[in-house]
């Protein structure tokens, strides 16, 4: 066991395991910070561009939250786990038709992946009035729009990055609650190295945990 100051420790809720809880306090806070200072709630129209590590999770907040969810990725592959996960619908971006479909739609865009800079026009077509388009990755480069889109329809762009000791707590809390869960691979910590290879070379589903072995006095 561990011993640290109870100012600097946080307690897991009832029902969670605890293998769940470093993936939640992480990617899952990121993703689910914004949408409480944002209000997301039951009703608002929600899209999820990246379904990896923040955006499976975006998309079970989302839903949890009473969202309807659009799913956006490159990858058809995925669209049964989208919709597994809690997403009302699986956009494949690279489907015109499919696209064309959810232009002026969305309230809110979560972008979790680290798409290049001039996608976001493209971006900001798929919002209603008024939507707010927030970044959890970094696009590489400067990013650069035409005035008239945000002239004409308020789009605002915004980004996140983590929350607080509160918002840890209130992650925890609701994710116990609504069963929302990241998709782990469990290595022991004797295999640390695999582990990383996983990491390194973007195999993992979505997120790595080390365990330690039950005899560990770590």
């Amino acid at each position: 066991a561990v011993r640290v100051d109870a100012n600097y420790a946080i307690k897991l809720p009832a029902g969670l395991d605890p293998v769940y809880a470093p993936p939640l306090m992480c990617a899952g806070a990121t993703v689910f910070a914004p949408m409480l200072r944002k209000g997301v709630k039951k009703g608002d129209r929600v899209g999820v561009v990246g379904i990896g590590g923040l955006g499976h999770l975006a998309i079970q907040y989302a839903s949890a939250l009473g969202a309807e969810v659009v799913a956006f990725s490159h990858s058809p592959n995925k669209r049964e786990q989208c919709l597994e996960l809690g997403a009302s619908k699986f956009v494949d971006t690279s489907n015109k038709e499919e696209v064309d479909a959810v232009r002026r739609s969305l309230n809110y865009l979560f972008v979790s992946s680290n798409s290049d800079s001039n996608e976001y026009n493209e971006f900001i077509s798929w919002m209603d009035y008024e939507g707010q388009i927030v970044l959890l990755a970094l696009p590489k480069g400067n990013m650069s729009f035409s005035p008239n889109e945000f002239v004409h329809t308020e789009v605002a762009i915004t980004g996140s990055l983590i929350g607080g000791v509160n918002v840890l707590k209130k992650t925890l809390e609701f994710s116990a609650k609504h069963n929302v869960l990241p998709i782990i691979e469990r290595f022991p910590m004797e295999k640390i190295n695999d582990a990383l290879v996983r990491v390194d070379t973007g195999k993992a589903r979505y997120r790595v945990v080390l365990e330690a072995a039950k005899d560990s006095s770590l």
